[in-house]
């Protein structure tokens, strides 16, 4: 591809993400605070002052910003980027903002003829610095495919999910399957502690067993560790299990297991303040007290 190229939001995942991407194609960066940006920077991108100079004569925009109100103000609020696009180009946002504003970014797109896809990403900081992320994305699929070769170098496994909101709404589904899964990881491994036995034992043993996962093999030795800082943080895992929840409705209650993960990330943030807000989800082991006699 030749377009001119912009990546938005240089946190834990764009950052690595716009290395990788610097592989395939010159890329202009942008991050709201100054600083964030020096790994893409020394990887050969060029910093831009401003949101106006990123996106200046940008064919294609990557975005991985914060929740939905970020989002959706940078993207097409008041002098945003969608007030500085030419018709014909092209936005990827690869933040979690739900399926109802994706949709909204969509429409606001189409109606200065440019276009939007929402294309969550999992795979946690490991996929990203590998470019081995899994993205999810929704929107019109020949824009996808447009924008495929670029998705490459970030992501090994590109799902095209539907229209509009549809990969918001797989994401929604992935984080579900995160967030009680860990919950799974942590009660077997305060069990194994209670029988007796080592928390490694869970990890090293069972990791490639028929329990086994990729946050069990990722994340159980950060717990053993006792390493618990951000690859995905718990305020950002609560907007996110905060979205799945508003999209259940009343039918939340059927999501048991959601529920009892909520609760837990609650109870860590109860225990360490604000701080707690800023762990990384494996430090829902945090809630747990130990079990049995050990």
């Amino acid at each position: 591809m030749t377009e001119k190229v912009a990546f938005l939001g240089m946190g834990i995942m764009g950052s690595a993400m716009a290395v990788n991407l610097l592989k395939g194609t010159p890329l202009t960066v942008w991050n709201r605070s100054q600083g964030k940006a020096m790994a893409a920077v020394k990887a050969g991108a060029t910093e831009a002052a401003s949101l106006a100079e990123a996106v200046a004569l940008a064919d294609v925009v990557f975005s991985c910003l914060g929740d939905e109100r970020d989002v959706e103000s940078v993207l097409i609020g008041q002098d945003g980027v969608l007030d500085k696009l030419s018709p014909g180009s092209i936005i990827v946002d690869f933040s979690t903002i739900g399926p109802g504003v994706a949709v909204k970014i969509a429409a606001a797109c189409s109606e200065r003829r440019c276009h939007f896809l929402d294309a969550p990403v999992t795979g946690g900081d490991v996929g990203a610095r590998n470019g081995t992320l899994t993205i999810l994305v929704g929107g019109e699929e020949a824009i996808f495919e447009r924008v495929r070769p670029l998705l490459q170098y970030m992501g090994k496994t590109l799902v095209y999910c539907g229209g509009s909101g549809a990969g918001q709404s797989l994401k929604l589904a992935n984080q579900v399957l995160c967030s009680v899964n860990l919950v799974a990881i942590v009660e077997a491994m305060k069990l194994a502690e209670g029988l007796g036995l080592s928390p490694r034992l869970v990890v090293e043993a069972l990791g490639n067993g028929a329990g086994g996962s990729w946050a069990l093999n990722n994340l159980g030795p950060r717990i053993l560790s006792e390493d618990f800082k951000p690859a995905f943080s718990i305020r950002h895992m609560l907007k996110d299990l905060r979205l799945a929840s508003e999209c259940a409705g009343d039918s939340l209650k059927q999501l048991g297991g959601t529920v009892w993960a909520i609760d837990r990330f609650k109870q860590v943030v109860e225990l360490e303040g604000e701080e707690g807000l800023e762990l990384g989800t494996q430090a829902m082991y945090k809630a747990y007290p130990k079990l049995g006699n050990s």
